[in-house]
């Protein structure tokens, strides 16, 4: 009787996001994965775990910078995804959505 648990992403879905700031829309990665335990080849349990990669930080003086989400620790595949999805018109659409909506939360 051999227990085995094995964890996969089996979900990474491109999510486009409208945006006040721009008429580009910038796109976030929602990722799945599925926590499998499993005796002797039966499935026990199944959970699932879900996270967000939004394509990019806020940096520099003020905030109005952008440095590119780090997503080395993510399946290859999920990387895959996030290096054609997060290209420089996502990343400055993200970046204008996010200086907007800071900027009226702050002051306006």
């Amino acid at each position: 009787m051999a227990i085995n648990k094995t964890i996969v992403v089996d979900k990474c879905e491109v999510v486009s996001l409208g945006s006040t700031y721009t008429t580009n829309n910038w796109k976030v990665l929602q990722v799945r994965t599925a926590t499998v335990i499993d005796e002797d080849g039966t499935e026990l349990n199944r959970s699932f775990h879900r996270h967000v990669i939004n394509p990019g930080t806020l940096t520099g003086v003020g905030l109005t910078g952008i440095t590119i989400t780090d997503v080395s620790g993510e399946d290859a595949g999920v990387q895959a995804i996030a290096g054609a999805v997060f290209d420089a018109t996502c990343l400055e659409a993200y970046r204008l959505n996010a200086v907007g909506v800071r900027s009226e939360s702050v002051g306006g």
